[in-house]
């Protein structure tokens, strides 16, 4: 049943639309804060139908997100209960945060660098690190090196695949679709 085909080719049209380029970056930005959706979703077909353009889409991407850290740093430092809080509690948050300060704690700022590749999304370290009151300085150094490491290596991955890695996708995104459904219902059952 192809059913992520005519998906994959609605994304590979919007990668190339004017303004993509902008929406990666407020997408990048708010994902440090509090979109749920991860920056790599756009990078990635981005980086795949303009491979020349790739360096700078992860450039923009890494740039916004380490804007979007900042605020975050800002907002769980400052504003934590007030704005914050409700917002954890809403998507289920606390566990995340709960072990974010339990690394921050073992490992200090370099967790940040982690961060980048862990299951637990930025925008959790981003307002842990505020309300830890951690150094912000070198908080912003890592959070630049350890996204820049996950955004270009996202697109340097995308730019050498290029056209027959796209080709080579559109002919088994349906497969590789329902093999990600089927395992999201079983990791769903499992872990409940």
């Amino acid at each position: 049943m192809k059913i992520f085909s005519p998906f994959y080719d609605k994304v590979l049209r919007w990668a190339v639309h004017p303004h993509a380029p902008r929406y990666l970056v407020a997408m990048s930005f708010a994902e440090s804060i509090f979109w749920p959706i991860p920056t790599d979703v756009m990078l990635a077909p981005m980086a795949l139908t303009q491979p020349r353009q790739a360096w700078r889409f992860a450039l923009f991407a890494t740039l916004a997100s380490v804007l979007g850290g900042a605020v975050g740093f800002a907002l769980g430092w400052l504003l934590f209960e007030p704005v914050v809080m409700p917002f954890v509690d809403f998507m289920g948050y606390q566990h995340q945060m709960e072990t974010a300060k339990s690394w921050f704690d073992h490992y200090g700022i370099w967790v940040v660098l982690l961060a980048s590749f862990s299951p637990l999304p930025y925008k959790v370290f981003t307002v842990t690190a505020g309300v830890m009151q951690m150094l912000f300085l070198p908080f912003m150094a890592v959070s630049l090196v350890g996204r820049a490491a996950r955004f270009f290596l996202v697109a340097g991955l995308m730019r050498l695949g290029g056209a027959p890695m796209a080709e080579k996708l559109r002919s088994s995104i349906d497969w590789l679709g329902w093999a990600t459904v089927l395992l999201a219902v079983a990791a769903y059952w499992m872990l409940r």
